[in-house]
C-alpha cells in the first residue's frame, strides 16, 4: 500500500483526543505504542465467539484457541524469516526472553572465569540478567564501549573476545540513541570465533525489516506492545541447535513430555520454554498488529519514519543550548536530547501540560547517562502514525517550554 497517513491514524482512535484542552502528540513510541482497532478487536474476538486452553483439551473450544494461537506463530516466523516455527518462543517480552537465555545458557555453558561482551548502551533488562547469571556462576561481564557519537565501537570487539568469551549481547536498536548497530558484521566477528550472540531486538523489528537468517543471528528477542500489540507478550527467537542444548527456564505444565517422582522429561522445542497457560488473548491480538505491519509494509515504514526523524532533527537543531545525544549514521526514529542546563523533567512535564507525551529520564540505561555524565535525556520516539505537523506543534511547545523555564 501506499503510505496512507490519515487511514493509518484512523485505526487509533486514541489519538484524536485532547490532553488538557490540547490535540494529543504522542512521541512516546521507544516506551510503548499505541494499540490499533485491529488488535482490539482481536483481543474481543477470542472472548466473545471461542476461548480454551491451548494444546491440552479434547473439546471444539480449545481446539479452535490452539490453532489460533499456533497460527501466530507461524505469523512471527515469516515476519523475522525464521528458519522454523520450532525457533519461535512466546514470552511476556525482551525482558524474559534475556532472562530466559541468560539463565539457561549460562547453567549449561558458564563457568568460573566465562565472560560475556555486553555493551555499554543497552536497556537494563539487557545488563542485569547477565550480571545475575556472572554472579551466581563466578562469570565477569566485559563492556563493549560505546563513541561520543553514539556508535558501538565495534573495532575492539576482536581484542574483546578471547578463549573465556562465551556470549556477545547486544541491542540492535538503541533505545535512547536511535543507533542502529551493524547487527550482521558484530555476528559474523563473534562466529569466528564460534561465539554466539543474543540480540534485542526490542527498538528494531516494528521500524525496519529483520531477517534473522540473513544477520545468521542467534538469539533474537522483540515485544509485542511496542509493535501495536498487547502487553505481556514477547518472542524468542533462537536457532535450533541452541535451544536443543540448553535446558528449560521454568518447570510446569505443557513443557514436560512425563512426570514421575524420580525423574521428568521434557517436551520438543518451543514447548520446552512455554511452562504453563500463556497469554493466550495477547498472542492473537499480537497476531493482528503482525498483519497491520505487513499490510502497512517495513520498508515504507521506515522510510517515512526515517522522513519523520530527519525533519525533527533538523528543526531541533535551530533551537540554541540543544544538544542531541547519538548522531550515528544509521539512525531509527528515536532522539534524545537536552536544553541549556534545564532538568529534562521539567520540559517533559511542561509538554504535557501542552498536549505533548515525550519520556524524560535515564530511559533504563544508567551505563550511558554515566558515559555522557548527565541525569537523563527528553527522548521523542516516533512511530507509524506520527506526522510532520506533529514535529511543528512540539517544536511550538518546547520553545515555549524553554522561555518559560529560562
Amino acid at each position: 500500500m501506499s503510505y496512507d497517513i490519515q487511514k493509518i491514524r484512523s485505526w487509533f482512535p486514541v489519538l484524536s483526543q485532547q490532553v488538557f484542552n490540547k490535540p494529543l502528540v504522542y512521541f512516546d513510541n521507544a516506551a510503548s505504542t499505541q494499540k490499533p482497532v485491529q488488535v482490539l478487536n482481536a483481543l474481543q474476538k477470542l472472548h466473545n465467539e471461542f476461548y480454551g486452553n491451548i494444546h491440552r483439551a479434547a473439546h471444539y473450544m480449545a481446539d479452535k484457541t490452539t490453532l489460533e494461537f499456533e497460527a501466530v506463530r507461524d505469523k512471527v516466523k515469516d515476519f523475522i524469516n525464521a528458519g522454523s516455527r520450532e525457533e519461535i518462543i512466546f514470552t511476556k517480552g525482551t525482558t524474559e526472553s534475556a532472562n530466559l537465555v541468560a539463565a539457561s545458557y549460562g547453567e549449561q555453558f558458564l563457568t568460573r572465569g566465562s565472560e560475556i561482551i555486553v555493551s555499554e548502551m543497552e536497556h537494563h533488562s539487557n545488563i542485569v540478567p547477565w550480571q545475575l547469571v556472572a554472579l551466581n556462576k563466578g562469570a565477569k561481564i566485559v563492556k563493549l564501549p560505546v563513541s561520543e557519537s553514539g556508535e558501538l565501537q565495534t573495532g575492539l570487539l576482536p581484542e574483546l573476545i578471547n578463549s573465556k568469551t562465551r556470549l556477545i549481547s547486544v541491542t540492535h536498536v538503541s533505545n535512547v540513541l536511535g543507533t542502529i548497530n551493524p547487527i550482521k558484521q558484530i555476528i559474523e566477528t563473534a562466529h569466528v570465533r564460534n561465539i554466539p550472540v543474543f540480540i534485542d531486538g526490542a527498538q528494531a523489528v516494528q521500524h525496519i525489516p529483520v531477517d534473522v537468517q540473513e544477520l545468521d543471528a542467534d538469539f533474537y528477542a522483540f515485544s509485542a506492545h511496542k509493535m501495536y500489540g498487547p502487553n505481556g507478550v514477547g518472542v524468542l527467537y533462537g536457532k535450533k541447535k541452541w535451544l536443543e542444548q540448553l535446558p528449560p527456564y521454568q518447570g510446569g505444565g505443557e513443557m514436560i513430555s512425563e512426570v514421575t517422582f524420580e525423574k521428568t522429561t521434557f517436551s520438543e522445542i518451543p514447548f520446552k520454554f512455554e511452562a504453563g497457560t500463556p497469554n493466550i488473548t495477547g498472542v492473537a491480538a499480537f497476531g493482528a498488529a503482525i498483519d497491520l505491519l505487513q499490510e502497512i509494509g517495513l520498508d515504507n515504514i521506515s522510510a517515512w519514519e526515517h522522513d519523520l526523524l530527519e525533519y525533527a532533527t533538523s528543526r531541533l537543531k535551530g533551537i540554541n543550548g540543544l544538544k542531541i545525544f547519538g548522531e550515528a549514521p544509521k539512525k531509527s526514529g528515536v532522539i534524545s536530547f537536552l536544553i541549556d542546563e534545564i532538568h529534562p523533567f521539567d520540559i517533559g512535564a511542561l509538554l504535557d501540560k501542552m498536549g505533548v507525551a515525550v519520556r524524560t529520564g535515564h530511559h533504563c540505561a544508567d551505563p550511558l547517562m554515566k558515559f555522557y555524565n548527565i541525569p537523563g535525556t527528553i527522548r521523542a520516539s516516533f512511530g507509524i502514525y506520527n506526522t510532520k505537523d506533529e514535529i511543528d506543534l512540539f517544536m511550538d511547545s518546547l520553545k515555549r517550554a524553554k522561555e518559560l523555564l529560562n
